[in-house]
């Protein structure tokens, strides 16, 4: 073989090395690819499976303690209370615990010797001198049996429970107040002695805060609410006064005669009484049972309007008597129910 012949094996051979090489580089390339896309799809896979772990785990539920039921006034929206019903004995003793709820519902309610309850008597509207109505209360009633219900109803799950109160407004139209004072429905006189000054000052003052009440259909009256106190600071004196049997000074005195004077006014109507009492001595003023004996913070006259209209009350005070009228408009006199 000359020189060109060795020249030329020199070039095959170089050439079949280079490919035998780059055929070795490109299956381990081929190799490593398919390796690192083995690896590339381990990792998707991982990862996806990892990431349904913790979306499983975002899931679940992160315990939040105790299950809890508030019960929120819904006039200011505080949270006057929270009650765990588990602690309390729910699902253990669930009579106890109903019992429990029902004792704080009625002291909710009612209230205690110093802290007043939601319950407020009504008091009643009034018509001025000028014949302007002079706005009172409304009734204010908490419903504890409904109150306990709804406590019970959710102290399986938990939850916002509202006090159940009921705000009743004076049961009288606008358009009734200037026509209250037409008719007169009835009427009852009392008659004292002019010269006893202290105890006639007290029926004065009295009638005075009884007269132009506006008693609206199924309104409650309480006199103690209406008159308010009877003390020096309210301009009452000393008198008599039936305490136990016996007759003795003390301030207010006489009061009760205006009180006597307007149940046997309000008796000729269709209404319900819900408190009323006889003095313990007889008193000459009315006949025997007649009376209606009231004590500011103790004994009260109270009634209930079952007549079917509204009304007002007005007092006439003079010299030696009380008259104490019960008035409603010409329309109503016919609807007005009478006592039977």
């Amino acid at each position: 073989m000359g020189r060109m012949g060795k020249q030329i094996g020199c070039l095959i051979f170089f050439v079949c090395s280079s490919l035998f090489v780059l055929a070795a580089c490109s299956d381990q390339t081929l190799k490593k690819a398919e390796v690192e896309g083995e690896l590339s799809a381990q990792t998707v896979v991982a990862g996806d499976k990892n990431k349904g772990e913790l979306t499983e785990n975002e899931e679940e539920e992160v315990p939040l303690g105790p299950i809890s039921v508030h019960v929120v006034d819904p006039t200011t929206k505080d949270v006057i209370r929270t009650i765990y019903p588990e602690e309390m004995g729910f699902a253990t003793e669930a009579e106890q615990y109903k019992m429990e709820l029902k004792n704080w519902a009625k002291v909710l309610a009612r209230g205690t010797d110093s802290v007043q309850g939601y319950d407020q008597r009504n008091l009643p509207d009034r018509l001025d001198e000028y014949g302007h109505v002079i706005k009172g209360q409304p009734q204010v009633m908490l419903e504890e049996a409904e109150l306990v219900n709804e406590i019970i109803e959710y102290s399986e799950k938990g939850g916002v429970v509202e006090l159940p109160l009921y705000i009743n407004s004076s049961g009288y139209l606008k358009e009734d107040v200037a026509h209250l004072d037409e008719v007169v429905v009835a009427s009852y006189t009392t008659y004292f002695d002019p010269n006893i000054t202290g105890r006639n000052k007290n029926i004065e003052l009295s009638a005075q805060a009884i007269d132009g009440v506006i008693v609206g259909i199924d309104d409650h009256f309480s006199f103690n609410t209406t008159v308010g106190p009877s003390d020096e600071e309210h301009g009452y004196q000393p008198a008599q006064e039936a305490v136990n049997g016996k007759l003795v000074m003390g301030i207010g005195g006489g009061i009760c005669q205006t009180s006597s004077t307007l149940f046997n006014a309000v008796d000729q109507l269709g209404v319900d009484y819900v408190e009323w009492h006889h003095h313990s001595v007889t008193v000459g003023y009315v006949p025997a049972g007649r009376d209606a004996t009231v004590s500011y913070g103790g004994k009260d006259f109270r009634f209930l309007n079952k007549s079917g209209a509204p009304f007002l009350i007005r007092t006439n005070y003079q010299n030696g008597s009380l008259t104490v009228e019960i008035r409603t408009a010409k329309q109503y006199e016919g609807v007005v129910k009478k006592k039977v």
